[in-house]
């Protein structure tokens, strides 16, 4: 099961569980404020967090990570790239905030891992590498969902900026199209910023923008 939490702190920001239904426990996605509600949302539902999962270190994708984890005792994964992020607000953005946001304890990721549930090793997810919003942008995605949680990489409609510290605009481009894009086209997206989309939505829409 897949539930969506918006949670607020400079703005809105779509935060996931994907949890197991038989089990109650799963993996909480991109905690980036709010840990207040959130444990309030993981307590009233009996919700066994194992693996608190990051898609990149921007601030607002991060913020409630730490709380989170402590409070509950689960770790936190990001990718390998992603340690340049959580040790310097300014790379994560939370400098101009004045928040100020640093992760201490995480665990690193590379393309290819797959991490799954301990409590049903059925329940996993896969790591893509898709560097372009930030250099250490990953997508987590679940076959037996068909589901992509794509961070801040693809929107419903749009791409991700790239104007950011260790963005490209190019590089983007290329990973998208060559690794989400790619995914089955009735796989559900999603993002950080927005209502959920499908692989085939936004396949046929840049295409259709490439050949106007």
């Amino acid at each position: 099961m897949i539930y969506t939490v918006p949670v607020t702190g400079v703005f809105i920001t779509n935060m996931y569980f994907l949890i197991d239904e038989k089990t109650k426990h799963g993996f909480l996605i991109d905690p980036g404020a709010s840990a207040d509600l959130i444990l309030q949302v993981i307590k009233r539902y009996g919700f066994q967090i194992e693996k608190i999962l990051i898609t990149h270190g921007h601030f607002d994708h991060i913020g409630a990570a730490e709380i989170v984890s402590n409070k509950l005792r689960a770790p936190i994964y990001i990718h390998e790239k992603g340690k340049r992020y959580i040790t310097d607000p300014i790379w994560n953005l939370s400098e101009e905030s004045g928040l100020k946001v640093v992760l201490r304890d995480v665990q690193y990721l590379n393309h290819g891992d797959v991490i799954s549930l301990e409590s049903n090793p059925n329940i996993m997810v896969h790591v893509i590498y898709v560097p372009g919003h930030t250099t250490d942008s990953i997508v987590f995605y679940s076959k037996e969902e068909k589901a992509a949680f794509v961070g801040d990489s693809i929107f419903k409609g749009s791409l991700g900026r790239s104007d950011f510290y260790g963005g490209d605009e190019v590089q983007l481009f290329t990973e998208v199209i060559t690794k989400i894009l790619t995914l089955p086209e009735d796989t559900v997206l999603y993002s950080g910023h927005s209502e959920p989309t499908t692989v085939g939505i936004e396949r046929a829409r840049i295409y259709k923008k490439v050949v106007e």
